[in-house]
């Protein structure tokens, strides 16, 4: 074949013109990039004003080798550039194409020329050829040259240029005329250089004087400006009215000035300057008091404020001071009050964030202090770091405490604020507590309480009569703090209102979206005040119920409802799965019905269903079907997880598995009656996912049951009962619709139901126990709940012959019981110091001691 130079191409001009310029880039960057390189280099040299900081000689010797390198480069660039002529273009072009389809059409046919089928193929050849042409794009050039540079020099000189434009200055370029020859000798004028240094707490950054092209300034009240000469002293000066300081001496090169008023700021002499300065003062915080100071829990104060600065707050305190002026001076403080110092307290400021301008909480603990309840004046101070300080109008009120709510306890709270008022009320004190005391039996619930009273009294007496001391005076206001909480606390409406505290702080924590950590912490609390509560309530019960005995009256009021503690339990495990799990407003509504649960119901343990009423049957039985309900949402909930969150299932059961291996008490028990309550009602044994259809069977079936237990429902005819009825019938269609969503396998939808399921019947639940309650009034209980109440305390258990509480069986076995006690004790002691042992039987050990 041979070329056809007179085909014309159906190619885009365009097409071959991007494809043109993208080899002309490439060739001119491979040939001049050592020219590009050191151009970069000598401009940022320039401009970072290196040539002024060495002698004139080494300036020189650096500008002849850097012109001998760019003349180089220049040279090298001009041998090895190569423009592109069109054949090259189309070649480039053409080995990016399939089939090489410009050399194609540029071919004609060399034989069969005369033979019309072999023409013909020829011309369906090259039109195909044509069509590929016509598609074609331009080819991108290929620019690097980490052949041609391995040591990345180009990039090392961009780098020096970017450097260069950022620290440096553009006008340094232009001192290097200085450095010609004779225009040293011709250049007789001074120079000089300016900073201004604003303070370091408004954050804002050092400006160079020089570059400041503007004749007026704004800066911050406080800023520091530096100006250095250069030349022959006395040839540049400066004339300000910026400052109170007055100047340096005039040959001294240096001049510095801080910022104390707006006014002009000039340097006289050859080539000076002058600028307008306006100064922006810095403001004084502002500080205010935000809401009433109230008692928060444990009987912390906490008082809202708000602060702000234009540089932010830096510190500040609260200042409390005594109004004696508006103290009621009757009884113990009728005297004159000792002299104590105003006490002072940092305000708390955000630990990150903008302090600018912020709302914090005052949160301090005054219970102990002797103005505790008495009214004072209360004044918040702001500083900023310029030294400047704020202070609010002094605030009057009572200083927020804790409150005893306990008669005998707040009459010994109030002896001992008189006492620290002034140590001449020790006698009035002394005097008041024995009377107090002279009959102790009718006044204290505890002998330890009044023991510890007997020797406060003592202590107190024979010191007054030494003169009592400072020293002596807070000791004495110490154990009478000490005692007033041991009265405090040891009653059973104390344990109640602790117990409804921990309840709503940890309502409030859920609301607020508290940490996991704080919850777990809160919820740890009610534990533990649930726990104290109920042992207080079985001591009580235990003495009620001696006194009943002898006065032959009935044994407990069966007007509230009775749950089991391994039902309290089992609530609060679940509130604490459903925070874990972040479904916030299920458990806000397992914890309501915590909380209405443990006001408005007795607590027994239920082991066992013989004697027990109709009325109690039904109530045990919603109560079961309520926990199979939510067993089955549960588990619905679960499989709602796996679909979005595949293998998330697993990790999820050792953490529970974990959980509740930590939290002791009851967990196991609990296990084994859920077990034997509802086969089958978590996963299978198989560890699989349940099948949707297998949650529908148990769902109809729990329904069913609800409706046998809805026919069986007592309390028929009475408002109570009917609403029941009503609840539980809410129920059973919440149940069916969740059945039928669980069959199209809806989950979601399942889910929505078996909550409104849950309400129902928790609301027919309350419903229920109100129809027993009317019917079962005082003096109306049967036989077998007397028995049981003079039988069992509040919990279930029996109470032994000394009080004690234990099984039927004697597990002593007829031994001293403390000697027995003592002799656990010691061999739990060895055991745990045995460090062979197994690490979980060490912690178990170490739990038992913890606790006895």
């Amino acid at each position: 074949m041979k070329r056809n130079q007179t085909q014309i191409l159906p190619l885009r001009r365009l097409v071959l013109g991007a494809t043109g310029a993208g080899m002309i880039a490439e060739r001119l960057l491979r040939a001049f990039w050592p020219l590009f390189s050191l151009l970069m280099l000598g401009l940022s040299v320039l401009m970072l004003g290196l040539q002024d900081m060495v002698p004139v000689e080494w300036t020189w010797a650096g500008a002849g080798s850097l012109g001998l390198g760019l003349l180089w480069a220049l040279v090298r660039g001009a041998r090895r550039m190569h423009w592109p002529d069109r054949a090259e273009m189309l070649a480039r072009l053409d080995a990016t194409l399939p089939g090489r389809p410009v050399q194609a059409l540029l071919d004609h046919q060399a034989i069969g020329a005369g033979d019309a089928a072999s023409v013909g193929l020829w011309r369906a050849h090259q039109a195909r050829m044509a069509a590929r042409v016509a598609g074609a794009r331009a080819v991108p050039p290929d620019l690097a040259l980490r052949s041609r540079d391995p040591l990345g020099l180009r990039y090392m000189a961009a780098l020096c240029l970017a450097v260069a434009v950022i620290f440096g200055s553009v006008r340094q370029v232009s001192t290097v005329a200085g450095l010609a020859p004779g225009a040293a000798a011709a250049e007789v004028g001074p120079s000089w250089e300016g900073w201004i240094e604003p303070p370091r707490y408004t954050g804002l950054p050092t400006l160079y004087l020089n570059d400041q092209v503007a004749d007026a300034l704004e800066v911050p009240q406080g800023t520091r400006i530096v100006l250095r000469f250069y030349g022959e002293p006395g040839q540049l000066s400066l004339a300000e009215t910026l400052s109170d300081t007055p100047l340096a001496q005039p040959e001294n090169p240096e001049q510095s000035l801080t910022v104390v008023r707006s006014g002009t700021l000039e340097i006289e002499g050859p080539g000076g300057r002058g600028w307008q300065v306006a100064m922006q003062p810095d403001q004084p915080p502002v500080v205010e008091i935000a809401g009433e100071a109230e008692s928060g829990a444990g009987g912390q104060m906490v008082m809202p404020y708000a602060a702000a600065d234009d540089y932010g707050v830096t510190g500040g305190e609260a200042r409390i001071t005594l109004d004696l002026t508006a103290v009621d001076r009757r009884h113990g403080l009728s005297v004159d009050p000792e002299p104590r110092e105003a006490v002072t307290v940092d305000l708390p400021l955000p630990i990150s964030g903008d302090r600018r301008d912020f709302t914090e909480n005052l949160i301090e603990d005054f219970s102990q202090h002797p103005w505790a309840h008495l009214p004072v004046t209360i004044t918040l101070v702001a500083q900023d770091a310029a030294g400047q300080e704020a202070e609010t109008m002094p605030y009057g009120v009572a200083l927020p405490a804790r409150r005893f709510f306990d008669p005998l306890a707040a009459a010994v709270i109030e002896m001992r604020r008189d006492l620290l008022w002034s140590r001449e009320n020790a006698a009035r004190v002394a005097l008041i507590l024995r009377a107090v005391s002279h009959r102790p039996e009718e006044v204290f619930k505890s002998e330890t309480a009044y023991l510890r009273l007997r020797v406060i009294l003592r202590r107190l007496e024979a010191l007054n009569r030494y003169g009592l001391q400072v020293s002596q005076q807070e000791e004495i206001a110490q154990a009478l703090w000490d005692l007033a909480l041991l009265l405090e606390e040891g009653t059973l409406s104390d344990a109640l209102e602790r117990m409804r505290q921990a309840q709503e702080r940890l309502s409030e924590a859920m609301k607020n979206g508290a940490s996991d950590q704080e919850i777990a912490e809160l919820m740890q609390e009610l534990r533990e005040a649930t726990e104290d509560y109920l042992q207080q309530l079985m001591q009580q019960a235990q003495r009620d119920g001696d006194s009943q005995e002898r006065d032959g009256q009935q044994g407990q009021d069966q007007q509230s409802l009775q749950m089991t503690q391994d039902d309290l339990q089992r609530m609060m495990d679940r509130i604490q799965e459903l925070m874990e799990q972040g479904r916030m407003a299920e458990a806000q509504q397992a914890l309501q019905e915590f909380q209405q649960m443990m006001e408005n119901m007795r607590v027994t343990q239920g082991q066992g269903q013989n004697g027990q009423s109709e009325g109690q049957r039904a109530m045990e039985g919603l109560a079961e079907t309520l926990r199979n309900q939510q067993g089955l949402s549960d588990q619905a909930f679960r499989d709602l997880q796996e679909q979005f969150n595949p293998g998330a299932q697993a990790g999820e059961n050792q953490q529970n598995e974990g959980r509740s291996g930590g939290q002791g008490r009851g967990q196991s028990h609990e296990g084994q009656g859920q077990a034997g309550r509802e086969p089958g009602s978590g996963q299978d044994g198989q560890g699989g996912q349940p099948d949707p259809g297998t949650l529908a069977d148990r769902q109809q079936a729990l329904r069913d049951e609800l409706g046998r237990q809805q026919q069986n429902l007592p309390g028929q005819g009475t408002p109570e009962g009917d609403a029941a009825r009503e609840a539980l019938g809410r129920a059973g269609r919440a149940m069916e619709g969740a059945e039928d969503a669980l069959r199209q396998d809806d989950l979601p939808e399942a889910i929505d139901r078996q909550a409104e399921a849950m309400e129902a019947l928790r609301e027919g639940m309350r419903s229920l126990g109100e129809a027993l309650a009317q019917e079962q009034q005082p003096g109306q209980g049967s036989q077998e709940g007397d028995m049981r109440a003079q039988n069992r305390d509040p919990l279930g258990r029996t109470p032994g012959s000394q009080g004690g509480i234990h099984t039927d069986e004697n597990l002593l076995g007829g031994e001293d019981v403390y000697r027995r006690a003592r002799e656990l004790l010691d061999e739990i002691r060895r055991r745990s110091g045995e460090r062979e042992r197994p690490q979980i039987e060490l912690e178990y050990l170490k739990r038992l001691l913890d606790r006895f």
